[in-house]
């Protein structure tokens, strides 16, 4: 890379086949955003990488000059297509200008290009093979298997400090492959940082770490919105399967239950660690009603504040910032309406367990 840049004269990057940064010469010519963000990120951003994805870089099979686009931070480029034996192992990059690359240089480039495409093959085997041994192993340790996590301990992970899992699950996104290469390229980034390891399955990515566990870090190195899971610590890796599915149950709850933050401890669930465990449950009749009217909506989130503070109407209604005649009106509608008597200790327990389900099952969402 260094040889061939200096060789043109002009700073170079060279991308994986899914644009993620792999090496780059020193960068002394022209530069952009992306450029510049593409070296510290170690990726592209999703807009960028369309962009270039509808200028054909994917389907060309010999080097292709690229517009630039303003509006993105983009200068033109060329693009190299590295590949071996037709398959595409990546992507060599030159910015364009200050003064755009002659045809001589560009067939420098080329020529160039097939011993990067060895070089990325030979890597690629080893990398693949290493990349599916431990990916069978991290799903053998969160399903409990023990020789698995004797064979990761032996392959360099700590063995002596405590192993914590951590589950992001994305905000508002179906699963697809974007969203498994978003938490992918977000996993990959933490682990660059920290060490640990990860498996990222169709709709969550973990990550097992011995680090006090990183939700800052794994939010700022995702490109879309998620919430964190963060299971108890457990004092060997053959136990993290444990943690794992506390990190997981917290996530899950989490998406359903946004007033919990973005980062949340199974610890820190109070009733939701128990209520994720309970199976489809019949609910109080009388939330029942109220549910099947979304008019009353202002009475539930009135009803489950009132719960929420032990029946405290001076701390509901400064909460609520209602008059307290006001509350008292509300929560005289629920009675009538939902058939209960709050002063029923039993009652006013199903209420806020039924409460509780609601949000879990997604059929109660409050407005704040």
């Amino acid at each position: 890379m260094d040889d061939l840049a200096i060789r043109l004269g002009r700073p170079l990057l060279l991308e994986d086949h899914l644009q993620r940064v792999i090496a780059y010469s020193e960068q002394d010519g022209a530069m952009d955003d992306i450029r510049r963000d593409s070296i510290l990120r170690r990726h592209t951003t999703p807009e960028v990488r369309g962009f270039l994805h509808a200028a054909g870089i994917l389907e060309a099979t010999g080097p292709l000059r690229t517009p630039g686009a303003p509006a993105l931070g983009l200068l033109p480029r060329v693009c190299v297509p590295v590949r071996h034996d037709g398959a595409l192992m990546g992507f060599l990059w030159f910015i364009d200008s200050a003064p755009a690359m002659s045809a001589a240089e560009v067939d420098e480039a080329v020529a160039a290009a097939g011993t990067l495409a060895l070089a990325l093959f030979h890597e690629s085997l080893a990398t693949g093979l290493a990349s599916h041994r431990e990916l069978e192993a991290v799903t053998g340790v969160l399903s409990g298997d023990q020789d698995a996590a004797r064979s990761l301990i032996e392959a360099g992970f700590p063995q002596a400090l405590p192993v914590t899992a951590l589950v992001a699950t994305p905000l508002a996104a179906e699963p697809s492959e974007r969203v498994r290469l978003a938490l992918e390229q977000g996993m990959l980034t933490v682990r660059r940082r920290l060490g640990g390891l990860h498996l990222v399955r169709y709709d969550h990515a973990t990550l097992l770490t011995t680090a006090t566990p990183p939700a800052e870090e794994v939010h700022a190195a995702m490109a879309l919105p998620v919430v964190v899971g963060i299971g108890r610590p457990r004092p060997t890796l053959a136990e993290a399967g444990e943690s794992y599915t506390e990190a997981l149950h917290a996530a899950r709850v989490a998406v359903k239950v946004r007033g919990l933050g973005r980062s949340v401890e199974w610890t820190r669930l109070g009733v939701y660690r128990m209520l994720t465990h309970v199976p489809q449950a019949d609910l109080h009749p009388g939330l029942e009603r109220l549910l099947a009217d979304d008019q009353h909506l202002p009475l539930l989130e009135t009803l489950e504040t009132y719960l929420d503070l032990a029946g405290s109407a001076v701390a509901t209604s400064k909460r609520l910032r209602l008059h307290r005649t006001s509350l008292y009106y509300r929560l005289q509608r629920v009675e009538e309406l939902a058939q209960t008597d709050l002063k029923d200790g039993g009652e006013r327990l199903s209420l806020h367990l039924s409460l509780k389900l609601a949000r879990l099952s997604g059929r109660y969402h409050p407005r704040t």
